[in-house]
């Protein structure tokens, strides 16, 4: 079920887009939609976060695509999550204080909604 009615919405949808995995996901949000970034340059863990809102049959959806840093590397890792309209507010509010914070608080608890997002356990 976790990411089981948004694969619906896009195969319903008038582009007829079938979301088979998070990447495939993940490329139709970024190919589909106008993305903002906020860069997080002081972060251990966070490289960037870009939200997009992309619309379908007249509804609004939004979307976080989380890039997280590797180790010993210039390259990250993206995961996306589905979030609220306010998101993105709340997290430009407070990443400048902590990237970590701002995700923990504003973006990790949508993590269930797809079950694109990485385990931390």
């Amino acid at each position: 079920m976790k990411g089981l009615i948004l694969v619906l919405i896009l195969c319903l949808s008038t582009t007829h887009v079938v979301a088979q995995t998070c990447d495939e996901l993940m490329e139709y949000v970024k190919n589909n939609a106008y993305g903002s970034t906020f860069y997080s340059f002081n972060s251990d863990a966070i490289n960037k976060v870009t939200f997009y809102q992309l619309y379908i049959d007249y509804e609004s959806y939004n979307f976080a695509i989380v890039c997280f840093k590797q180790k010993y590397s210039y390259t990250c890792n993206e995961y996306i999550y589905q979030v609220a309209s306010n998101t993105k507010l709340n997290y430009s509010m407070n990443y400048l204080q902590s990237a970590g914070e701002a995700f923990w608080d504003f973006i990790q608890p949508y993590s269930d909604v797809l079950g694109c997002a990485p385990s931390f356990e």
